[in-house]
């Protein structure tokens, strides 16, 4: 990569990273909160992974694209103070679906990252940044963006995508990114039946501002000759029609992101980061230099009991561990009583699980209750996870005495079983 140093000191650079729709695929767990709300190793949240990156690079314009559910965001972001965002000039932005601001393709909810970008092309073009640094926030990652946008400049892209290795099979449901010797994209394939390529789309783009703008509008006239729905601008997501656009034109060149990435979107994603955490392959915090900022919540250490017993687990501020925790990973305010067993799961802030309880595979949202001796989920057939074998709980909801909920079941926020 270029060195640092070559990046100019009078550079603008813009990011927007945009946090999201409904997240449907977390199911339960976002019905009421944004997904990069969503809590991660006990004590950050998903959004505090794009805006660590970009407080470390020293980006201090950054907009978040929140269409829903931003309430529950708006507390923890804080107006970018955790990240030093909270400035007089440039620094944090909100921004979220609006009526009445424009045409029907300018206002209302997108339909994809693409169209996102699209409803926001006049705000981008006001702003007249050089660089424009596009991010997702449902991925767990610590990049050093400094190098990135310097290679950028180095190469007068007209855009480049940050790529990581994954597993072939897990890499279908990416964007399959295809490249020369020299790094230049030769080829993009959006969720392909298969694939003998690991290498995909982080969701990190460095867009050549003008360029991304034009194109978006030459896409958007294109597909909008005979189109019946004038709601939808038809852009849709990235690997839809934008990418494969700008890899045509010969000027897209992919960056490998070096440490550990992983979009954690769906929930056997989710539960598998953790397994990682807890094996010690996540990386992310190993950074002094560019460390993962977010919220810091007031509250005493995690305590554990006599007969409590901690296996490969974290615990979080104010939980209190008098039963067995296995491979698990224990947010903020959880109560683990005697007798009970918790493994391999993921327990959300203010969980209480009673005495004799046993909760294997699972996901249990805030202020979850487990009732004495009942039983939620079960461990999978084999060690590798899918959204079938991960049971998800709901926010506040009660799982009563001696009840059992089976493996996979998913329970709707408030549900008492």
């Amino acid at each position: 990569m270029a060195d640092v140093t070559s990046i100019p000191v009078d550079l603008r650079t813009l990011a927007v990273v945009q946090a999201g729709g409904q997240g449907s695929r977390m199911d339960v767990l976002t019905r009421e909160r944004a997904k990069p709300a969503l809590p991660f190793a006990a004590c950050h949240a998903l959004i505090d992974f794009p805006l660590s990156a970009l407080a470390a690079a020293g980006v201090s314009e950054v907009w978040v694209s929140v269409q829903f559910q931003s309430s529950s965001l708006d507390g923890y972001l804080a107006g970018g103070r955790p990240w030093d965002l909270d400035r007089t000039r440039g620094g944090f932005r909100r921004l979220t679906p609006e009526e009445g601001t424009g045409t029907a393709h300018e206002e209302g909810f997108s339909h994809g990252n693409a169209d996102g970008l699209f409803r926001m092309r006049e705000a981008i073009r006001a702003a007249d940044p050089h660089v424009l640094l596009v991010m997702s926030a449902d991925h767990v990652f610590n990049v050093d963006l400094r190098p990135v946008v310097a290679e950028h400049l180095a190469r007068e892209a007209e855009c480049t995508v940050v790529t990581a290795e994954i597993g072939v099979q897990e890499a279908t449901e990416k964007v399959v990114v295809e490249h020369d010797a020299d790094g230049r994209v030769t080829g993009v394939r959006a969720k392909p039946s298969s694939t003998d390529s690991g290498t995909v789309a982080t969701e990190i783009f460095l867009y050549h501002p003008r360029t991304l703008l034009a194109e978006l509008e030459r896409l958007h006239a294109s597909l909008q000759a005979g189109a019946a729905d004038d709601e939808d601008t038809g852009l849709g997501d990235f690997g839809d029609h934008l990418l494969p656009a700008l890899v045509e034109r010969e000027r897209v060149h992919a960056t490998p992101m070096t440490g550990y990435w992983k979009d954690v979107g769906r929930p056997r994603a989710y539960l598998q980061a953790h397994r990682d955490l807890l094996t010690g392959k996540v990386d992310v915090f190993d950074h002094p230099g560019r460390p993962v900022l977010g919220q810091i919540l007031p509250g005493p250490p995690g305590w554990v009991g006599e007969g409590g017993e901690l296996v490969d687990a974290m615990v979080g501020p104010g939980s209190r561990v008098r039963g067995r925790v296995v491979r698990s990973v224990l947010g903020r305010g959880v109560e683990v009583q005697a007798g009970a067993v918790v493994e391999d799961s993921v327990l959300l802030d203010d969980v209480l699980v009673e005495a004799g309880s046993r909760v294997r595979t699972s996901v249990l949202d805030r202020g979850v209750r487990v009732g004495r001796d009942a039983t939620v989920g079960a461990p999978p057939p084999g060690t590798r996870l899918t959204d079938e074998v991960v049971t998800l709980v709901g926010q506040d909801s009660q799982v009563r005495r001696g009840t059992s909920v089976v493996a996979g079941a998913r329970l709707e926020p408030g549900s008492t079983t």
